[in-house]
């Protein structure tokens, strides 16, 4: 049926046809008018973000990502997510790209609710609408995965991702409290999620090792200590991670643990293989 979209990742497809079809469908029915007023202002009221003490609902943060204002809203944000967003799904896969771009969304309607009445008090009494947080979460996702990759201004000047996107948020930042009724709260607010998920990602947030640690004794099994020695034995590699050994190894030792723990979240600590359960166990003696 959309086998001209096949080649697409389903998350990138889903939300392209998505978006697609709710601008048409509130295109339709908004034109339709209730007791002399328009449902485009239903919808915009009940679904768009609406500030705190002007009709503001817990769904919104969700589904104000799905609404956009006009045909060139609703353009620039499926563009910008189909061209920027397709290699982050195939490089994160699809769930985990999901749950990111929902989370950058929501990260990005908090920032408007809270900084919009203080730094941009045009804004504190109206909806805010369109994907444009979730997206700004994405550049900023490729921009770290691909940094040195070229983006081609107007298809002519090339320009490094990292160096673009730092320029989109140089000017949100400027623009902030201007004449205008772009969201650019919400779009530093879905760029300041996706650099802190990224940063997360690849263990680069301050604490990771100590939260990594702390995961380690959460997820071991208790077992109470024997008295008694046994003669048994266990045919399984011995991992041994004490101060003494060498640097590179203590690093790589650390980076297989990370794996590990990556596995416990994913699929549980029963399916563990005896030689993880080992490592973990190793582990576990040292921190403690």
């Amino acid at each position: 049926m959309f086998g001209g979209f096949s080649f697409f990742p389903p998350v990138i497809k889903i939300l392209l046809l998505t978006n697609a079809l709710l601008f048409v469908m509130i295109l339709f029915f908004g034109s339709f008018s209730q007791d002399g007023t328009q449902l485009t202002n239903y919808i915009y009221y009940y679904f768009g973000l609406m500030p705190i003490g002007f009709g503001f609902w817990p769904w919104q943060l969700f589904s104000y990502q799905f609404i956009h204002a006009d045909f060139w809203h609703l353009l620039f944000n499926m563009f910008a997510l189909w061209m920027f967003g397709m290699e982050v799904e195939h490089t994160w896969g699809s769930r985990r790209f999901l749950t990111f771009y929902l989370m950058c969304g929501v990260v990005a309607g908090i920032f408007q609710l809270i900084l919009a009445p203080i730094l941009e008090p045009s804004q504190s009494a109206v909806p805010t609408v369109g994907a444009s947080g979730a997206v700004y979460g994405v550049l900023i996702a490729f921009a770290m995965l691909f940094p040195d990759r070229y983006i081609f201004l107007y298809f002519l000047v090339p320009v490094k991702a990292k160096y673009f996107v730092m320029g989109l948020i140089v000017l949100g930042i400027l623009a902030i409290g201007g004449p205008t009724n772009v969201a650019n709260l919400a779009h530093l607010g879905g760029a300041f999620a996706g650099y802190l998920y990224v940063l997360s990602l690849t263990g680069r947030l301050p604490l990771h090792r100590w939260w990594n640690d702390v995961r380690v004794k959460m997820t071991m099994p208790t077992t109470p200590k024997s008295p008694y020695r046994t003669n048994e034995t266990v045919d399984a590699k011995v991992y041994d991670i004490r101060d003494g050994k060498p640097k590179d190894e203590r690093a790589e030792m650390q980076q297989r643990i990370d794996e590990i723990l990556d596995k416990i979240s994913r699929s549980g600590y029963q399916n563990l293989t005896e030689e993880e359960k080992k490592i973990l166990f190793e582990a576990s003696k040292k921190l403690n």
